[in-house]
């Protein structure tokens, strides 16, 4: 008794759970789903490699963690996100801005697809255009213009 009464005098009583969000992130292999995921958890990020299948880190946040639900981006997984959609409360979909003009255009197709899909459509989205720091990165018009039209 005398340990709950100093605890909750102390340490203001136990801490208040933090809510719980389930996150897809989703984008072409290389686009750096990994890498921003390991980077958002602190981790080391020397030995980071491509995703097969998919892998789920709960990324810390004050107020909130996102347990995120990390998708391969490989031609012959792709087909299989939409497995994975259900119960998403958010879609993260990472961009390389620096891709070649075939690989813009499939993320453009699977961007547009998951936009469309029953269980995502009425989700909020996160474009994050990575690789900005590449030569060959595009600005945010060229981005834009390749997406909206």
């Amino acid at each position: 008794m005398d340990h709950l009464c100093f605890r909750a005098f102390c340490c203001k009583g136990p801490p208040s759970p933090r809510t719980e969000y389930d996150v897809v992130c989703v984008g072409l292999t290389g686009s750096g789903k990994s890498s921003l995921l390991t980077q958002l958890c602190s981790e080391n990020t020397d030995s980071i490699i491509p995703t097969t299948g998919f892998s789920i880190k709960a990324v810390p946040f004050q107020n909130a963690i996102l347990n995120v639900k990390e998708l391969g981006g490989a031609d012959n997984i792709r087909k299989y996100w939409s497995r994975y959609y259900q119960g998403s409360q958010g879609v993260v979909f990472v961009l390389d801005s620096a891709s070649s003009e075939d690989d813009l255009e499939t993320a453009r197709n699977e961007l547009h697809s998951a936009l469309q899909h029953p269980q995502l459509c009425i989700l909020p989205f996160l474009i994050l255009a990575n690789h900005q720091d590449k030569p060959a990165a595009r600005s945010l018009q060229e981005r834009r213009y390749a997406f909206i039209s």
